[in-house]
């Protein structure tokens, strides 16, 4: 009985552990700040977990699993993941997720399962208490993230203050501008919203439930306690609130409006129910917090705003200040400025690139496309990205992210649609439906605790917000442990959780056929062995992922030296990381190219310094190897992933230049680029460049045209095509003998003028050729 109780400690101290420091932790090293180390976090804590679990049915002699409402569902949702990573574009992607997101990958979707039912089958003597702890925790963590992520929204993040010593916000890049939209902890303002959103709903239960009087028999008197806690539920709720505003993200908007909505109507309507319609209308201690809580919310939208831009434009401070300026000043119009550009950028989103929703839709559009082409089982689990190139619409290049990767849909039902199919969507959606269909019909039947089927209305609420927030986004680690998590929470509070109904292999049975009491557990010397097994198991495989992770961080300081051009001090970081986890593509494509570009570095520097040439050209000719051998077993290995035939691309450009003969296989490279993502701009202009150089004029010209067709504002794929058109203008003496092709030369760089007014290579080739005005 002991061991029992230490054990079902350490399972639930790891579930408080991991919801309080999922949303909290990030790290500076990582090659990902925020994901990587949330991710990692939880399949840590999943194995602790697992290494009790196990070792307490080991002990109790009994492999038992308890049954639930979603158990369906949740086995097809599980097995579509696995049948879609069978059948996958990349196992190695679809295993462990896409490298920096990890989350979502087939091993993140068995944490969260395991979590879930871990959760349900451990729990069942105090299981209520158990759940409105971990609600505690939850909210917790919420403040601390929610107070780290408000002073950065001034200028003052204490995330650059813990690791770099600034309380400022010089540590971020201008990617990331936390004065114009807060991130905290999250990483994202859109993943901080959904967060904050899915909060909300449930702080709000805590808020209606608070009084400021207590009744007695001499009558109400004031609780300064209950005053206390009413108090710090309206202080945290404005804080909640607050930061989302300040995360600028309407997704979360959206979200909480359709989760108060659902909790609105919900409230009400249980109210009515189980108070009676005249009891339901007395103005009691829940409706006035609720008024103040509405109140605090128009006041705080009023003075901070909304992304929203017919609301910052007419409710709010500063738009009724800036129309009644207006309205004072009346300026006069002035004329439109003339269009310099081919093709004009769609439009402007909050940091002036093109707006995110015109982004969304062309993404949603891949999205759908890829679903078409592989209706029942996906692309592959986490393979969005291979997949979107494939079927990335042509005007993606016309945005301001037309070189990004996109590597989830921005939608997460899409997203699911595109990489594991229809069945993987629809049993996605099956778990959530049956979810809700369970919970509403158990609270509108069953009578039950007010303030337990409160709650279950909170998690609900915060449920709706998610599904709103993944609408327009996906999903990242802590609203993934949501997603699968709460479902158990609410069950729980509902009493949907029969514990009679279990899967169970019992082999405790006594000599009569009952079953041993807890009282009559002995550890054995065979049930420790087991435990031994268990622990160990678990540790090698924990020991495994901190291995991992002390190789992202060799491969983050490789990395990022890499982009600063400090190749050399890179090399030995990029080789500890490959030696520490070989079984990773990604440092090897990163190594590849630091070998290529160290090869040239190397052989340029034996030509400086003759004394040491030969030593130099040993190296050099050792790094071009491995360069290329890299390269060629990770294309081999992984031949759907584009990023890795780019990047090969590069290293064979890069070996050319001392060596020619490389061209015509980086050539090979950029056609299987091509065709893995044949509308991508970038990879068109670089084909026709690489036709160019290996002296096929006419195929550069054809691609170059299909670029600028791909991109009609592609400055560059202009000068190249007119430099091309040129050389098939002329003889071998230099002379125009073709003044068509010439005409298409001034054509391109007058084209190229125009996209790129004054540059200077454009003017200076219209002038040698006569084509200038």
């Amino acid at each position: 009985m002991k061991y029992i109780n230490i054990l079902n400690k350490i399972i639930e101290y790891s579930f408080y552990a991991l919801f309080f420091l999922v949303p909290l932790v990030l790290f500076p090293d990582t090659s990902e700040l925020f994901e990587f180390n949330k991710m990692w976090l939880t399949f840590i804590i999943s194995l602790v977990i697992l290494a009790a679990w196990g070792s307490k049915m080991l002990i109790k002699r009994q492999f038992k699993i308890q049954r639930t409402p979603l158990d369906i569902p949740i086995l097809l949702f599980l097995a579509s993941q696995i049948i879609s990573t069978i059948f996958t574009l990349d196992r190695h992607v679809s295993l462990w997720g896409y490298y920096s997101r990890f989350n979502g990958g087939l091993f993140s979707i068995l944490a969260y399962i395991f979590l879930y039912y871990a959760f349900v089958s451990n729990f069942r003597e105090n299981a209520k208490t158990v759940v409105k702890r971990l609600i505690a925790v939850i909210l917790s963590s919420g403040v601390i993230v929610a107070l780290w992520g408000l002073p950065s929204h001034f200028g003052y993040d204490p995330t650059c203050l813990a690791f770099r010593g600034t309380f400022d916000v010089s540590c971020w890049t201008s990617d990331f501008q936390p004065k114009v939209r807060i991130f905290s902890t999250l990483g994202q303002p859109d993943w901080l919203a959904a967060y904050l959103a899915a909060l909300l709903p449930i702080i709000t239960v805590f808020l209606l439930r608070s009084k400021l009087f207590k009744e007695t028999k001499q009558g109400l008197k004031f609780s300064p306690k209950d005053a206390f806690f009413a108090v710090l539920y309206f202080l945290i709720f404005v804080l909640f609130y607050l930061d989302l505003l300040y995360t600028n993200s309407k997704s979360g908007l959206l979200g909480l409006w359709a989760g108060a909505v659902f909790f609105a109507a919900g409230y009400i309507l249980l109210k009515l129910r189980d108070k009676g319609k005249e009891e339901a209308k007395k103005f009691t201690w829940d409706y006035r917090f609720l008024a103040t809580a509405i109140v605090a919310v128009l006041i705080m939208t009023f003075v901070v705003a909304t992304p929203f831009t017919f609301m910052r434009n007419y409710f709010t401070y500063q738009g009724l200040k800036g129309n009644i300026s207006l309205l004072i000043h009346k300026p006069k119009p002035t004329p439109a400025p003339k269009t310099t550009t081919v093709q004009a950028v769609a439009g402007a989103g909050e940091l002036g690139g093109t707006d995110s929703g015109t982004i969304r839709l062309l993404v949603w559009h891949g999205a759908i496309e890829a679903w078409l082409h592989n209706p029942i089982i996906g692309t592959g689990v986490e393979t969005f990205a291979f997949a979107y190139y494939l079927y990335r619409p042509a005007a993606h290049n016309m945005t301001s992210e037309w070189q990004y990767l996109y590597n989830k849909a921005h939608n997460e039902y899409l997203n699911y649609l595109a990489t594991t199919g229809a069945f993987g969507l629809l049993t996605y959606l099956s778990v959530i439906g049956l979810f809700f269909y369970f919970s509403i019909k158990t609270l509108l039947k069953v009578k039950m605790n007010a303030d337990n089927k409160n709650l279950v209305l909170g998690l609900l609420a915060g449920y709706v917000t998610i599904l709103i927030t993944n609408f327009f986004g996906f999903s990242v680690v802590i609203i993934n442990l949501f997603i699968f998590l709460l479902p158990a929470l609410a069950f729980t509070l509902l009493n949907l959780i029969n514990y009679d109904r279990t899967l169970n292999l019992a082999l405790n049975k006594k000599v009569d056929g009952t079953v041993a009491k807890n009282e009559d557990y002995k550890v054995t010397a065979p049930i420790w062995a087991g435990i031994v097994v268990i622990v160990i198991l678990c540790g090698y495989s924990i020991l495994g992922l901190i291995n991992y992770w002390n190789a992202d961080r060799a491969y983050a300081k490789g990395y990022n030296l890499d982009r600063v051009g400090d190749y050399q001090t890179a090399y030995p970081y990029l080789q500890q990381a490959v030696n520490q986890r070989p079984g990773e593509p990604v440092f090897q494509d990163e190594m590849s190219v630091n070998d290529a570009v160290l090869t040239i570095a190397l052989l340029k520097e034996a030509q400086s310094q003759p004394q040491q040439a030969t030593q130099a050209a040993a190296l050099a000719q050792n790094l071009a190897k491995e360069a290329i051998t890299t390269s060629d077993n990770i294309t081999t290995q992984h031949p759907n992933n584009v990023v890795f035939w780019k990047d090969r691309v590069r290293v064979l450009y890069t070996l050319a230049q001392a060596d020619q003969r490389y061209y015509a296989l980086a050539l090979d490279a950029i056609k299987k680029a091509a065709q893995l993502a044949p509308t991508d701009a970038d990879i068109s202009y670089n084909m026709g460049i690489l036709y160019g150089q290996n002296g096929d004029t006419k195929d550069a010209v054809s691609t170059l045209e299909n670029t600028v067709r791909l991109k009609p504002n592609y400055d560059m794929a202009y000068y190249a095509l007119g430099i091309f058109y040129h050389q098939l203008a002329i003889n071998n003496k230099g002379q125009v003998v073709n003044q068509q092709y010439q005409q298409k030369a001034i054509d391109a760089m007058n084209a190229m003028l125009k996209v790129s007014p004054g540059n200077q290579q454009a003017l200076d080739a219209l002038k040698t050729w006569g084509g200038g005005k």
